[in-house]
Formats: C-alpha cells, sequence, structure tokens
C-alpha cells in the first residue's frame, strides 16, 4: 500500500495528514476553515486518494496559516507516499468544466517543484473565504511535493465555481499521475532513471 502520514506543529498551527494513494477516495477532513473542507473532499473524492486532514489553526487572525501549512503537509505525505515512484504515470492532465468555470491542468510528478498559475478570480471572497488562499495552498503543495503544475482557466466568472472546477481538475490529473501503469516494467518513469 502507498501510504503515509505526517504531522507538523508551529505556534500557529497543528496539522496531521495521512493519505492513501490507492483508496477509494474516501476522506475526513477537519480543518476549521468551511470552503477549504470542501475543496479538500473533492480532491480526494476525484483523486480515488483516500485522505485523512486535521488542522488547528489561528483562525482568530486569519485562514492563511491553516491553508498554506495543510498545503506543506499534503506535499510531504504525497512524495513519501510515492516513494521512488517506481511503475507511475508519472505525467497527469485534466481539462474540467464546471458550469461557466473551465480549468486545464497539467502536471508531473518530477521532483522539481513549480507553479505556472493563471487562475484568477473574480471576486476576492467566497463566502469568507480569501480566494488568494487557493494559489498559496498549491504553491505549498507543489513545493513540499516536488510537482510542476500549470493550472490556467478558460472561462468562468463565478469564484466558487473556479475554484471547484481547479481542485477537481488537479485531483483528476494527479489521479492519472499516480496511477502503475500496466505497460510499465517496474522502471522509474525517467531516462535518468532517477525522480
Amino acid at each position: 500500500m502507498r501510504s503515509a502520514k505526517s504531522t507538523r506543529s508551529t505556534t500557529e498551527t497543528n496539522i496531521a495528514v495521512e493519505i492513501n494513494l490507492d483508496g477509494t477516495g474516501k476522506c475526513l477532513i477537519d480543518t476549521g476553515v468551511g470552503f477549504f473542507d470542501h475543496m479538500l473532499e473533492q480532491l480526494a473524492y476525484h483523486s480515488l486518494i483516500d485522505l485523512d486532514i486535521q488542522a488547528k489553526g489561528d483562525l482568530h487572525i486569519d485562514d492563511h496559516h491553516c491553508v498554506e501549512d495543510v498545503g506543506i503537509v499534503l506535499g510531504e505525505v504525497l512524495a513519501a507516499s510515492l516513494g521512488n515512484k517506481i511503475g507511475i504515470r508519472r505525467y497527469g492532465s485534466w481539462s474540467l468544466p464546471m458550469d461557466d468555470a473551465w480549468v486545464d491542468i497539467a502536471l508531473d510528478l518530477s521532483g522539481r517543484p513549480f507553479l505556472g498559475w493563471k487562475i484568477g478570480f473574480p471576486s476576492e471572497k467566497i463566502g469568507a473565504f480569501d480566494t488568494a488562499l487557493i494559489q498559496e495552498f498549491f504553491q505549498a503543495l507543489t513545493s513540499k511535493g516536488g510537482i510542476t503544475l500549470h493550472a490556467e482557466l478558460r472561462n468562468g466568472f463565478n469564484s466558487h465555481h473556479i475554484a471547484e472546477a481547479t481542485f477537481k481538475s488537479v485531483a483528476k490529473a494527479l489521479r492519472l499521475a499516480v496511477e502503475i501503469d500496466p505497460r510499465s516494467d517496474g522502471s522509474i518513469p525517467s531516462t535518468k532513471d532517477i525522480l
């Protein structure tokens, strides 16, 4: 089973994350940030990756530390659960429509972190949630997960739909990338023989 767990404890947050890449999309999410929980549930469900994310943060200040630190720990456990990446597909891309929103995602589990971000939100808030934190989350996730990720909004005017399409599209691309390629001979998917 390709799984891992980790914790992060600072003066700002306490985060615990468990992941199972070969799951069914089951999740137990509690960050104290309702909209963020909803997005993480979409990430688990549409990737078929089991996630248990428990977070406590200084939400009386704002949601920033909690959202960013969840991204950090999720990136760490994703990288750990992939191990040496033998046999994985490595690449994944998905174009996902959600009503008015249309988001393209392309990612590479390369070990080289990079976030190409062309997602804009018409509003600064979705309810009480700051839309700028979505980029912060993916920056932390890609940095600690060693992921090259490009995200582009092709159309959209509803911030909720844009955010949800982004998380769902990442989930679908991630599902493809972490899967074991049945045609692989058990090698690392790189001519360098290392990722």
